[in-house]
């Protein structure tokens, strides 16, 4: 299983230059969970530099993958790890969802670096 946070889905969605590092796990619909807090995060980072329209279609092609909404058992799993690695909340619960069906979690969010379980790809910044 994969799990791609948010900044992955922006990359890939966006073609920034670490598009294709991402492409195995997004385009791996069978075997792609997809955090509705990552749902939440692309949408409203799209819809405030693209629009609603194009928000929309973003979320209707994460939706292709087996979404995990975030219930009391997988929220005191997310405390816990915010507890102990100091994660942000969101960054809590995508770890959490991706331990709870053994998925890889692909990123290019720093604070993942070195982190088990986790596919750490430095982000590269886009040349004008």
């Amino acid at each position: 299983m994969n799990l791609v946070d948010s900044c992955g889905w922006l990359e890939y969605l966006g073609e920034g230059p670490n598009a294709g590092e991402f492409a195995p796990a997004i385009e791996d619909l069978d075997r792609l969970v997809v955090p509705t807090v990552v749902v939440m995060e692309v949408f409203k980072r799209i819809l405030q530099q693209r629009g609603e329209g194009q928000g929309l279609r973003a979320v209707a092609y994460l939706r292709k993958g087996k979404v995990v909404d975030l219930d009391a058992s997988l929220a005191i799993e997310a405390a816990l790890i915010s507890n102990t690695s100091k994660l942000s909340l969101a960054d809590s619960i995508v770890l959490a969802t991706a331990r709870k069906f053994g998925a890889t979690l692909w990123t290019q969010d720093a604070d993942f670096q070195g982190v088990e379980g986790v596919k750490y790809i430095p982000h590269i910044q886009r040349t004008p």
